[in-house]
């Protein structure tokens, strides 16, 4: 009797108010992905405005933001988890909004690259809360669904973040790619004050781990740091070798610490919950790839086939929208039949996309036969498996977790980012006339390498998404 009533129970009802909350949270999450992109595509017109400054000097507007949001995540996280999650959440919108600001009216570059590093400050607070505040709002069941929509916003927002930057560079000027964000996150605080629900982590006994967070931001911004300053720098130099052995060195102490105290800033027994460890890897490799191909498309539209800045940003668009539109959906496969279902498939359609490229495309503009099917492909991998793997990471950990959780989730698809744009770099190169699309054809395979370890690795998340 017991058995045909549990069989026969309604499906547990998403409550209005979570799906306010999902606005919310998606609304910061899109300013913060979009500039992780956004910049790229205006990065010449600051250096024609700041023409006396040198390009290494001037990276640094990029390097700033990828260095510090990748070392401040996870801190950040466990920040949410014990101070407030809505607390930590609406004083990253502060911070980001006031440093988009103070971007926007930058009058030299030191000013512009410091307030680049307090965007990321915002950010880093941002992510991690908005997914811990949004989680707890959502059946269980329906989890996967409302984290799909939540990832879905920042695939979209770093996908379209080069054609949104075109529109603004060739439109009122690249300091409006900073001034875009003030809306957003103006709109965020007023409702966020009003309906989010303050919620944090059960206190633990003991002293917080105050050298666990110096050894987080260490061990994660040296990695960066090496990895964005590689190809400047040169990978063999002094300063990039010692990088990552400074990394190295750290890594155990950090691992020891996570360990061993009561309150770790990184609490590394998250990695003995299977699904959590095969989905940050996943989630790793799916960055790497995706942010690779999205730089590596606008570099080929604009140097091979001279495409203006503005025919580039209508090219690029197709995967996104797609995306978008595919997102929903896959958040309500993966709640019905499981993450490796949904995720499994999507990172084999980015292997897709990115072989079509490396093996359809030449020197000859032939847009609807060589670029648009890839585009395809990867905007339907996106939809797919961008956003479902952060609903897989944190399916399996306790509510007191899901701060710190969604901040190593979401550090190793920064650290994904890094590692897939110094590798793309790399393989790039400075090619000539001659090795132009030989040069290009290499960096697509790359990012197909990097979706198809994804595919194999998350193979082993589990067939069922209940607990």
């Amino acid at each position: 009797m017991t058995a045909v009533a549990t069989a026969h129970a309604p499906v547990e009802a998403i409550p209005a108010h979570a799906w306010k909350v999902l606005a919310v949270s998606a609304a910061a999450v899109y300013v913060v992905f979009l500039d992780a992109t956004i910049v790229n595509i205006a990065f010449p017109a600051i250096s024609a405005d700041f023409h006396t400054v040198s390009r290494g000097s001037l990276s640094w507007v990029l390097n700033a933001y990828a260095v510090v949001f990748g070392a401040l995540l996870v801190t950040a996280g466990g920040l949410a988890d014990e101070r407030g999650r809505k607390r930590v959440f609406l004083a990253g919108l502060i911070a980001f909004a006031g440093a988009s600001a103070l971007c926007g009216i930058a009058p030299n570059v030191p000013l512009l690259v410091a307030a680049r590093a307090v965007q990321a400050v915002g950010g880093a607070l941002l992510v991690p809360a908005s997914l811990a505040l949004l989680l707890p709002e959502f059946p269980l069941a329906k989890r996967g669904t409302a984290v799909g929509l939540w990832g879905a916003v920042g695939a979209a927002a770093a996908a379209t973040g080069p054609s949104i930057g075109a529109l603004l560079v060739e439109g009122p000027g690249w300091r409006w790619i900073f001034y875009v964000n003030l809306p957003f996150c103006v709109v965020a605080y007023w409702y966020g004050r009003r309906l989010l629900v303050e919620s944090r982590a059960e206190r633990v006994a003991g002293r917080a781990d105050v050298l666990g967070v110096l050894l987080v931001t260490g061990v994660f911004g040296l990695l960066s740091l090496g990895l964005v300053q590689g190809a400047p720098w040169g990978w063999t130099s002094l300063r990039t070798l010692g990088s990552f052995a400074g990394a190295l060195v750290l890594l155990p102490l950090l691992v020891q610490r996570g360990l061993t105290q009561p309150r770790p800033a990184l609490p590394v027994r998250l990695f003995a919950h299977r699904g959590f460890r095969v989905a940050t890897m996943g989630t790793l490799l799916f960055g790497s790839a995706f942010y690779a191909q999205i730089l590596c498309n606008v570099l080929f539209l604009n140097e091979v086939w001279h495409y203006s800045l503005i025919r580039t940003a209508v090219a690029v668009l197709p995967s996104p929208l797609i995306a978008t539109a595919v997102a929903p959906v896959a958040g309500r496969l993966a709640d019905r039949y499981g993450y490796r279902a949904v995720i499994v498939p999507g990172a084999a359609s980015f292997v897709i996309g990115a072989v079509w490229l490396s093996r359809a495309t030449t020197l000859h503009t032939d847009y609807l036969t060589d670029f648009l099917p890839a585009a395809i492909f990867t905007g339907v991998a996106i939809g797919l498996a961008f956003s479902t793997l952060g609903a897989a990471s944190s399916h399996s950990l306790p509510p007191e977790q899901y701060g710190v959780g969604s901040a190593v989730s979401s550090m190793s698809r920064q650290l994904g980012a890094v590692i897939g744009v110094a590798v793309l770099v790399a393989v790039l190169g400075t090619p000539t006339a001659a090795t132009v699309m030989g040069s290009f054809h290499d960096a697509w395979r790359v990012t197909a390498a990097f979706a198809l370890a994804c595919t194999v690795v998350s193979l082993g998340l589990g067939s069922r998404t209940r607990r």
